[in-house]
């Protein structure tokens, strides 16, 4: 069956009575996030709707017919209003005059700004023309699994003739612009009792006099197309047939987490990549089957797909019967380069002379026999959403090639929409990427004051970040807010308690799962103990060593492997203390674990330095403000230490200052933030002590 959610057929959910009270624009966005928030129906970003609405016109009051269409580069499940174009019908009807053909297609974009309604700064898309030239009030351009299946078949104009007969219409394969545009307009009057038609190799258009007839309309053609396939299809095996069952859950999972920061290192020399595993059902059918090595170099079909898979993926070399990791690593970098070769010669193959430049040759979809899919790109979301396109895309070999020859997208066509100048333009304009862009760092004690701190000052700049710690409850709240106020693609965490060698191994292991490997490490797990020597307790004594000293040692020795097995650098920062230089009464055990702290940082700084990673210190000083350790008892002994009350403690540190400021999380943040950026780049070794000023710490 072709579905990427249990339910094999998509519900009819519009509410009446919600929409009843609604403008047509609120109509719109209605069926428009109903329509989008099935993965079913269209992919995220994929697709898009319309409806043409008569509004009064700012100009000169009289009632005007107004185009709204989703505006370029939205998404239909979580668009607002403001995510609409809005377009004269009668403007856009007089370009049909200026058309010179489908040669001078791409002059037409430059016209769509002057057919802008009431000053409405949402861009037009290419799409514009197929809807605004489609003689119905609302129209439907979906990209449903089951729907492209049948484009993509080679007999797919017989198969939507016995599907559908003449209520679905079919068009050849024609690049999205103002001729497809016509296309479907000589379509519609010349079929006018036509619900819709099916772009080969593309999607669906379905249309229909009311919002709610679209909708409606929509959602019963895709379900015809499923209980056909099913009908059609009932148990035969999928792909030809499974040739490799897949590896158990937890090995899949720790073999990708091997060769995730292998590929991200061989991939990143100019632009640090981000990864996505994904081993549903669907992906380890497609990679364990026995049409497998026959269906996957053929790339995808729908320009939607393909545009955020490449023209193939790379088809990792890995035996699942005889699983070897090692060698799969060995043979990664001759597979990379042969795929950067590959891609170059199909570059030079297909340029234009107005071609732009090649682009990142490198794949983004890496199929693995056995274990699943991993993706990668600029950042998180971009990576879980290609590996989305390519579970649609697997959707759609399974059903073409189930009923007849699944057919990609031609070589040309495939490339003249990879490169079209249109959608370098596109990419043109998009924002300038944050200054930590594509980095993943882990921070210990990341539920914590500083930690969470930290972490909020690398999401910031873009960032992925793993926050680790021992409190539970802690992380999911920390979590919670942060992933609220950033993205839930930013944000992971994982339980850590530093001392444990084996739950150090998993965090990491987590990090490489989940981002593909680690740039940054900050180890700022802690506690805090105060008593005078003869009564400190030797287990207070170990404690304060295995938490300080050799739990940062773990974490740091965890980081190096992983960082070295990337091959693309890093930085850590140890975050440590004022303490660590300038000795306090009644803290044997927690001065001398800090000053060790420091030490492990020059000696780490050393051997990393020839593999790019940085290692550097910040020392801050009577940090109170949320912060667990002085939450704790550590408060009353350092008040008691001073013969002072706990609440006078943070005015006492404040005085004691050079400068007379009290130190926040936030300025420890600014620190760990300079010794990760690039505006550090040239420091290791180096310790930044945040104390508002102690005479007794300076670096000597």
């Amino acid at each position: 069956m072709l579905e990427t959610r249990s339910a094999a057929r998509l519900a009819d959910l519009w509410d009446e009575a919600k929409a009843a009270s609604m403008s047509e624009p609120e109509r719109l966005l209605y069926r428009s996030n109903l329509l989008g928030s099935d993965k079913r129906i269209t992919n995220y970003g994929g697709g898009n709707t319309s409806a043409k609405v008569t509004e009064k016109d700012p100009l000169t009051g009289e009632e005007v017919e107004v185009l709204w269409v989703k505006g370029s580069g939205g998404d239909v499940g979580t668009m607002k209003l403001d995510g609409f174009a809005t377009l004269y019908m009668d403007k856009l009807t007089a370009l049909k005059g200026l058309y010179r053909g489908p040669e001078h297609e791409d002059e037409m974009v430059g016209y769509l700004p002057h057919c802008t309604f009431d000053l409405n700064p949402r861009a037009a898309s290419i799409d514009t023309p197929l809807h605004a030239f489609v003689p119905f009030k609302h129209v439907d351009h979906m990209h449903p699994d089951a729907i492209i299946a049948i484009a993509a078949a080679k007999d797919s104009k017989a198969l939507t003739a016995q599907i559908f007969g003449d209520e679905i219409g079919w068009l050849p394969w024609k690049r999205p612009g103002f001729e497809l545009g016509l296309w479907l307009e000589k379509f519609c009057r010349e079929n006018p009792h036509a619900k819709g038609v099916i772009l080969e190799s593309h999607g669906l258009f379905t249309w229909g006099d009311t919002a709610r007839e679209a909708y409606a309309t929509t959602i019963r053609i895709i379900n015809r197309a499923i209980e056909w396939f099913e009908a059609e299809t009932g148990d035969k095996p999928t792909f030809g047939g499974a040739v490799h069952e897949p590896l158990p859950e937890a090995e899949r999972r720790a073999i990708a987490a091997r060769l995730m920061p292998a590929i991200r290192g061989l991939i990143s020399a100019d632009e640090h990549k981000v990864g996505h595993f994904e081993d549903s059902a669907a992906v380890l059918a497609f990679v364990g089957a026995k049409d497998f090595e026959r269906l996957a170099p053929l790339g995808t079909s729908c320009p939607d797909h393909f545009l955020r898979t490449k023209i193939r993926p790379l088809v990792v070399d890995f035996d699942p019967a005889k699983p070897d990791v090692e060698e799969t690593l060995a043979a990664l970098p001759a597979a990379i380069e042969d795929y950067r070769e590959g891609y170059a010669a199909y570059y030079a193959r297909c340029k234009r002379p107005d071609s732009p430049a090649m682009r990142d040759p490198n794949a983004v979809v890496y199929l693995v026999p056995g274990v699943g899919m991993i993706t990668f790109a600029k950042d998180k979301a971009t990576a879980r959403v290609s590996a989305e396109f390519y579970v649609n895309a697997i959707n759609v070999m399974r059903g073409a090639s189930s009923v007849s020859e699944y057919m990609g997208l031609p070589e040309q066509e495939a490339f003249d929409i990879e490169y079209w100048l249109l959608e370098e333009a596109k990419l043109q304009r998009m924002p300038k990427p944050k200054p930590l862009a594509g980095r993943i760092a882990l921070v210990t004690g990341g539920a914590g004051g500083i930690g969470y701190a930290i972490a909020e000052r690398f999401l910031r700049e873009g960032a992925g970040v793993v926050l680790a710690d021992i409190d539970d409850a802690a992380l999911e709240s920390a979590e919670a807010e942060l992933s609220g106020r950033h993205s839930a693609d930013l944000v992971r965490t994982v339980h850590l308690d530093v001392t444990r060698e084996e739950d150090v191994a998993d965090a990491f292991l987590h990090a490489a799962r989940e981002y593909g490997g680690l740039d940054f490490l900050v180890s700022n797990a802690g506690i805090s103990s105060s008593a005078p020597v003869e009564d400190t307790e030797l287990s207070m004594w170990n404690r304060n060593m295995d938490i300080l000293s050799t739990g940062y040692f773990l974490v740091a020795r965890a980081a190096f492997r992983l960082m070295k097995a990337q091959g693309i650098g890093g930085s850590i920062v140890f975050i440590s203390s004022k303490n660590g230089l300038a000795a306090s009464p009644n803290a044997a055990a927690y001065c001398t674990a800090k000053a060790a702290e420091i030490h492990l940082a020059r000696c780490l700084a050393l051997e990393g330095a020839e593999f790019g990673i940085r290692v550097n210190t910040v020392n801050p000083d009577a940090v109170l403000r949320g912060s667990k350790i002085w939450s704790s008892e550590w408060r009353e002994q350092r008040a008691a230490a001073y013969n002072m009350a706990p609440d006078e403690l943070e005015e006492h540190y404040r005085k004691r200052s050079l400068l007379k400021r009290s130190v926040y999380p936030e300025d420890v943040a600014e620190a760990a933030y300079f010794f990760v950026s690039d505006m550090s780049a040239k420091s290791t070794g180096n310790i930044v002590n945040v104390d508002a000023g102690n005479a007794q710490a300076f670096t000597r």
